[in-house]
């Protein structure tokens, strides 16, 4: 009886040190993945249309929660001449989301001789939950 009880005391001893959290690498975090196809970096000029196509997606087709996509000075972050779209909340099911959008880059609005930086992003249900960010840089001349 003694060995039966020693037995499976050195089993349970096993099982609890065989169970270890750390390697469990299931998570339901989502893997996002955003692919800025337009625009692209080559120079544009004043009272040109951007064409913007931004490509949003999770790799294991959950849902895609929020996204941003944002037009905003180089050297001044807090100028910002895009921000959509206005809700960010979108709760895409299919796991894919692309945005499509065109902007006019009106001199009144767009000096020449300036570098502009397309940043597009992409969160999960709640703020930040495993964001993902792509940036484009390109320049304006005048027209």
């Amino acid at each position: 009886m003694k060995k039966l009880s020693f037995l499976a005391l050195i089993f349970g001893v096993f099982a609890f040190i065989a169970c270890n959290k750390d390697d469990d690498t299931h998570t339901d975090e989502p893997h996002y993945h955003v692919h800025i196809h337009s625009p692209n970096t080559d120079a544009k000029h004043q009272g040109d249309t951007l064409h913007i196509d931004v490509e949003f997606s999770e790799e294991n087709l959950m849902t895609v929660h929020h996204i941003n996509v944002k037009i905003y000075n180089k050297n001044d972050i807090n100028q910002v001449i895009f921000d959509q779209p206005t809700e960010a909340h979108i709760h895409e099911t299919s796991g894919q989301y692309e945005f499509k959008a065109d902007f006019v880059l009106d001199p009144a609005v767009v000096p020449g001789h300036t570098d502009w930086i397309l940043e597009a992003k992409v969160w999960g249900h709640d703020e930040g939950l495993a964001e993902v960010s792509e940036t484009v840089e390109f320049h304006v001349h005048p027209m």
